[in-house]
Formats: structure tokens, sequence, C-alpha cells
């Protein structure tokens, strides 16, 4: 199926052009020490009034860098404004506020598991040529925020930019977010580069690390992220809105869920979208995750060179009919969208636990459209006959999740159901130990290529 390799590589090259041709950041006024701004960094002083007047007096002014040297800056929700930039010196550290009353909530929305969202750390709204940089930090604080809300309502993302353009995050180390970490909405050039990210075992939900909501022309690279929620998550909450032309490449990823996830927030669709050269690890869910549920598209999609070493699941594509809208003034979409042309290829992966690949639309909107290529898995093995007879729910409407279907699955390498044309292209797999079910199970399935691929069981596991 040539047309499906020829789509996504002409893309890609447009991709390179536009970062190429990314502004840089205006410089205004120069750089401002925050503490001649009278900002203190003992750690206890509030500085949130004192920050917000900085940024504002630097924006009035034409722009600018506002650095933070070394001290520990205590603060509730700031808001940065167009041709500004924080910078965090080394051992600098914003830290966010412990009472939910210094928190502010710019754009809210509801997320996919129907959670209202939306309060931030630090935010940006409408702005241009803004960011965060450094070789500081910037920390949530959020389990002593939590402690003292019964419930915990206030949930602060860490940093949000809300309909900007020309951001640069570059550096700074994240931790403790209250909810997801890093988040752009309907944001349109976008630069992060050399984050790191800490949000696992916070003891709360949604601690995500990079979301990206129905926002173009983004570059991710070099990131370092382990986190509580999905690692690296593209998302589209408005219709009408895809998130398009992104590319990320050469990041590290370990998370509780999803290490790079499409969905599930899905109404908007996802478009000319390139991920590689990722390494994956200690992963609880999938490796990869692709879902359109919302009656978006998601369609020219290269997914390469990533290896996994530790996951539930590799691969997981998944389009479905839940249909739920987002943001006030949306309607649901009457009817799943399409799922297709999507290129995964060179993946290795050793340590799984239950599958190599699952393949689900629903019945009338199959997926369409994919190749998985050059792909090496080591399976876990042990299947039974009596879990090869297992006939897996449907499901349509499901929050999408590879764990929707129960543990117990009838193949041990590819089911695929739903599905219009795919080209399988050496699939290998080593079987830690023997297993009853079959490598690959198909229902309502057409134009596969091959229809088989290669089990050894008496080589070593995946190197």
């Amino acid at each position: 199926m040539p047309h499906r390799k020829t789509t996504v590589c002409k893309l890609l090259p447009s991709f390179c052009l536009f970062f190429a041709a990314l502004p840089v950041m205006a410089s205004g006024a120069g750089v401002i020490d925050a503490t001649k701004a009278g900002i203190v960094g003992n750690g206890t002083t509030s500085n949130t009034t004192t920050i917000q007047k900085a940024i504002d007096d630097c924006s009035a002014g034409g722009g600018g860098t506002i650095s933070f040297p070394a001290g520990r800056y205590l603060t509730g929700t700031i808001q940065i404004k167009s041709n500004v930039t924080l910078r965090l010196e080394k051992d600098a550290t914003l830290l966010g506020s412990t009472e939910a009353a210094d928190y502010r909530n710019l754009d809210p929305f509801i997320d996919g598991a129907g959670s209202p969202m939306g309060h931030a750390l630090i935010v940006a709204m409408d702005a241009e040529n803004v960011g965060i940089e450094g070789k500081g930090t910037v920390d949530g604080q959020s389990p002593a925020l939590k402690a003292k809300q019964k419930p915990y309502a206030v949930r602060p993302f860490l940093l949000r930019w809300v309909r900007c353009t020309n951001v640069s995050v570059k550096e700074v180390h994240l931790t403790n977010p209250g909810a997801w970490t890093l988040n752009f909405y309907q944001t349109k050039g976008a630069v992060i580069e050399g984050v790191t990210i800490r949000s696992r075992n916070l003891g709360m939900s949604n601690n995500d690390g990079i979301d990206l909501d129905s926002s173009e022309n983004v570059r991710i690279r070099d990131c370092d992220i382990i986190s509580g929620d999905d690692a690296l998550c593209i998302k589209a909450t408005s219709s009408g809105k895809p998130s398009r032309d992104i590319i990320a490449t050469g990041c590290k990823l370990s998370t509780w869920c999803n290490a790079i996830k499409l969905g599930t927030e899905a109404i908007g669709g996802f478009e000319n979208i390139s991920i590689s050269n990722c390494r994956i690890t200690d992963t609880k869910l999938s490796g990869i995750a692709l879902n359109a549920v919302d009656g978006g598209d998601l369609r020219n999609v290269s997914i390469s060179d990533v290896t996994m070493d530790g996951v539930a699941a590799p691969i997981s594509i998944r389009l479905g009919s839940r249909l739920k809208a987002f943001r006030e003034g949306d309607s649901p979409k009457p009817t799943p969208g399409k799922l297709r042309d999507v290129v995964v290829k060179n993946i290795t992966a050793k340590n799984i636990e239950m599958i190599g690949i699952l393949i689900n639309g629903v019945p009338g909107f199959p997926v369409e459209a994919l190749t998985l290529e050059n792909i090496q898995l080591e399976l876990p093995g042990g299947g039974t006959e009596e879990a090869a007879k297992v006939k897996l729910p449907e499901k349509e409407n499901a929050y999408p999740e590879f764990s929707m279907f129960g543990k117990t699955l009838p193949a041990y390498g590819i089911y695929a159901r739903h599905v219009r044309g795919v080209n399988f292209n050496n699939i290998r797999t080593t079987l830690l130990k023997p297993d009853a079910r079959p490598a690959t199970v198909f229902v309502d399935v057409e134009d596969v290529t091959p229809a088989n691929f290669a089990t050894e069981t008496s080589n070593p596991p995946v190197k």
C-alpha cells in the first residue's frame, strides 16, 4: 500500500521547514534581576503580586527576560505576558503555594474523565513570544497543597499556555504538579527542549508529563519524563481544531500509564505527527497508544525507532465511538471519525506483560491503512487453551485503554478487529514460555499483508 507511506513521508519535510523558520524570542528590554524588582527568595515570603508586577512592567516596556538567581521563590498563580521569558538560574526554584486560594483558573474545562480542570501555577493566555528557561526548578508542592483540601478540588497544572504563539520551554526541571505538568492549549509554534519532569508517586491522579491540546507546529526534543499519568500525551478537546504538525524526538519516558499517547480527548482530531528515537521504561499501560474515540480523525501519524523495557502492551490502536464534547459551545460528533494512514516501525520491546499489538475499530467504522514494520517483541507466553477461546467485548463507547477488554486476551502477539488494510512487515516475537494461544487473532479484518509473522521460543530474550 504505497500511498500510506508516501503521504507521511511527503509531510515530514514541511515540518522541518517550519521549525527552521521559528522566530527568535523577543529580547525587549534585556535581562531583569528578579531580586532587584523586590522578589524575595527565602522560601516563605509570598511573591505572587510582586512577580506579577515585574511581568506586567516588563511586557509593557517591550519585553525581556526576568532572571531568578539561586533562591526559593514562593508564589501562587502568575500570568506571563507577551514578550516575557522567565529564566530560572541554577539552584533557583519557583515554589507553588500550598494554599488553594492562591490559585486562579483562567480557562476552565472538563477533562476526558469528566473532572473540572484548568487551575495553574504559571499560565500565559493569548500571548506571543513567551517562555521559561534555565537550569532551575518549578516545584508545585502538590502533596502539601492536597493535604490542606478535602476534597482535593484545586489541582493546579504546573505550566499552562493557552492560545499562545511562539512559546519556548527549555532545560527547566518541573516537579510536583497538582494535575498535568506542562500543558499547551490551542497554541501555535512551541519548542520544548531538554526539559526534565518528575511527577510520579505523588499519591494523586492526572499527573501527566507533556500535554498538547488542539495545538500545532510544536517541536519536542530531548526531554526526560517520569510521570504518574501519561508521559507524552497529545489531545484535541476543541472541535475543528486538531493537534497537528508535531515532531517529538529523543525523549526518555516512564509512567504509571501510557508513554506515548494520542487521545483520550479527541473531538478535534490529529494529523501530521512524527515521534521518533524515544526510550520507554517501567510503563504500566501502553508504550504507544493511538486513540480516536470522539469523532475527530487521526491520520498521517508516524512513530519510529522506539525501544521499550517494561510495558503492559507495546502498541494499542483504538477507533471508538464515545463521541464526547469537552468545551463550552462544542456539540458531540454524530459518528466516529477515521483512524488511518499510520506507520509504526523500528520498535523493540522486552519485559512485556500481556500482548504485543492490539488494534480495534468498531462495527461499521474500521481502522484503515496501517503499516507496522520491523517490530521485535519479547512476550511472556503462558497463555492457556481456555484463554484462546475468549471473545472480547466491543465496548464501543468506553473510555479508551488497552486494558478495557480485560486481562485475558485470545492471542499472544496480535489481536486485530474491524480493520481494513494493514501491512505487517518483519514482525518477530520471542516467547519466554510456551503459549497455547495463537500468535494472531483477526476478526472482521480485510486486506492483511502478510497475515502471519515469525515466532521463536529458543532464542535468548531481546537485548
